[in-house]
């Protein structure tokens, strides 16, 4: 049974970094693409960044792009999400997330996410 479990979210000040971890465990990580998602009060999960079975090709939210970079490492089987100069607006509660289809492309569409973590909540004061 695939399980994902995040770590790394807290409060931090705007302009701040904080770096997620997911870590996957069930099967093996290589054959999954991952993604990263938040939840913010009162709105609907969102998408925020997409990645690869090998790491080469990323996509992120316009709101991300430039401040966030996504990762994995297939050897400990753990996905990473790196955010820096954090803003107010990125608080929210973050989830790690990954497909029903295994060896596929990267996406966007939370749709296509079936495997998701508890979430971590990342807080960010001005």
């Amino acid at each position: 049974q695939v399980q994902l479990v995040e770590s790394g979210g807290g409060l931090v000040q705007a302009g701040d970094s904080l770096r997620l971890s997911c870590a996957f465990s069930g099967r093996a990580l290589v054959i999954y693409t991952m993604g990263w998602f938040r939840q913010a009060p009162g709105k609907e999960r969102e998408f925020v960044a997409a990645i690869s079975l090998g790491g080469h090709t990323t996509y992120y939210a316009d709101s991300v792009k430039g401040r966030f970079a996504i990762s994995r490492d297939n050897a400990r089987n753990t996905a990473y999400l790196q955010m820096n100069s954090l803003k107010p607006e990125d608080t929210a509660v973050y989830y790690c997330a990954a497909p029903g289809e295994t060896y596929g492309a990267p996406t966007t569409e939370i749709q296509s996410y079936v495997y998701w973590g508890q979430g971590t909540q990342v807080t960010v004061s001005s």
